[in-house]
């Protein structure tokens, strides 16, 4: 009898001294770990977010662009100018491409449900991918505009040509710029996206060990 007072004496005694130290350990662990995480994810929905304003401004420029290209193409129809960019229709699916991929990351910004976060990504990728394409479209039409001085049809109509070719270039020039912050945009948000999902499966992989 007095061997089996002592065995519940002594269960008794290591259950309740053992307890609180296994909850208190992962609370100290828990709140030195995840205060930080939370911080910076704050930061990065605020980065998300201003990206995405950025892309929507930047398609909204490039289509007011192509738009100005078309008026030109029709003013300057005796000169014959050609626009390949504008053929291509690079400044309307190259702009729907950005302003969609923009409203996504402020929508991931402010509400980063998975499969929002997810479609965010995807568009990224093919916003990096549509400017690629346009920015050898707009240079290889660079590089065209250089020779349109040389089919003036007359000396008369010199100050014209000139004129063209100043607007044009600057539309050019101002559309590669963008075309470049894009794809600058679209690597850096899906870059994020990267680190973000590679620091959660090591979350994922060390959660395990920090319960144990």
């Amino acid at each position: 009898m007095a061997s089996r007072g002592d065995e519940n004496a002594e269960l008794e005694a290591a259950s309740a001294g053992g307890t609180p130290a296994s909850q208190v350990e992962p609370e100290v662990v828990n709140n030195s770990v995840y205060q930080p995480i939370n911080g910076s994810q704050n930061h990065q929905k605020e980065k998300l977010q201003a990206l995405g304003a950025v892309q929507i401004m930047n398609g909204a420029t490039i289509l007011a662009l192509g738009v100005f290209l078309g008026a030109l193409q029709s003013i300057f129809r005796p000169f014959r100018p050609f626009f390949l960019v504008f053929y291509t229709g690079y400044p309307l699916w190259g702009a729907v491409f950005f302003i969609v991929s923009g409203s996504l990351s402020v929508a991931a910004g402010r509400k980063p449900t998975k499969k929002l976060v997810e479609h965010n990504f995807g568009m990224n990728i093919a916003s990096t991918t549509v400017a690629l394409v346009g920015f050898v479209l707009v240079s290889i039409n660079l590089a065209v505009n250089k020779y349109s001085l040389k089919g003036c049809p007359s000396s008369q109509s010199l100050d014209l040509c000139i004129c063209m070719d100043v607007l044009s270039n600057g539309i050019m020039s101002l559309m590669l710029i963008l075309t470049l912050l894009e794809l600058c945009i679209s690597i850096s948000v899906s870059a994020m996206w990267c680190a973000e999902n590679a620091c959660n499966s090591r979350k994922a992989i060390s959660s395990p060990g920090n319960s144990v």
